[in-house]
């Protein structure tokens, strides 16, 4: 039997278990990638919604949603992403998984045009706050940028800043079309 990674033990397991092994095989070495493509890129510039996945240091996972104007993720380069945070219900749960455990998962969906489907990007983040250590990191971030308060509509409490690991255009066949 082949070794196993042991990151990806329960998918692959899955995956023979199911009789999908193949299939999956096909899946990564066609689909994914470890950085973001020029129209993986485009689709980020045009979406208003994502949909965050993050856990804590013990696994315990929590899913939220992200929305702003076109374009509010910022693509930086083809393997760095960002969003502001803004103050919300308080709880600050993404922001504290981050802090325990970088990894996060974005999916962003077209629910309003048929040819476009999804994406999946896995990453591992950080927060950048003025309230945090990093203070200088964010400053030199946001002037990079050329970004202020102002221009973003409300006043953020943070930024998250990702690195790509993994990138894959999620099949448009079951993702529901609203009018």
């Amino acid at each position: 039997m082949e070794k196993i990674d042991p990151i990806l033990r329960g998918e692959h397991k899955m995956q023979e278990k199911l009789e999908t092994k193949e299939q999956a095989n096909e899946f990564y070495s066609r689909e994914m990638i470890d950085y973001l493509a020029p129209q993986m890129k485009d689709f980020i510039k045009e979406q208003s919604l994502v949909f965050i996945s993050t856990s804590d240091q013990k696994g315990e996972c929590d899913c939220s949603v992200r929305s702003g104007k076109k374009g509010f993720v910022l693509v930086l380069d083809e393997k760095t992403l960002a969003y502001a945070e803004y103050k919300g219900n308080g709880v600050m749960a993404s922001m504290g998984n981050i802090q325990e455990n970088p990894h996060i998962g974005l999916l962003f969906l077209d629910f309003f045009q048929e040819d476009k489907g999804g994406l999946h990007v896995n990453a591992t983040a950080r927060v950048l706050s003025s309230q945090l250590e990093d203070n200088d990191i964010k400053k030199e971030f946001l002037d990079k940028l050329n970004l202020h308060s102002k221009d973003l509509g409300q006043k953020e409490v943070a930024w998250v800043l990702m690195e790509v690991q993994e990138a894959y255009i999620h099949c448009s066949k079951n993702i529901p079309i609203f009018k």
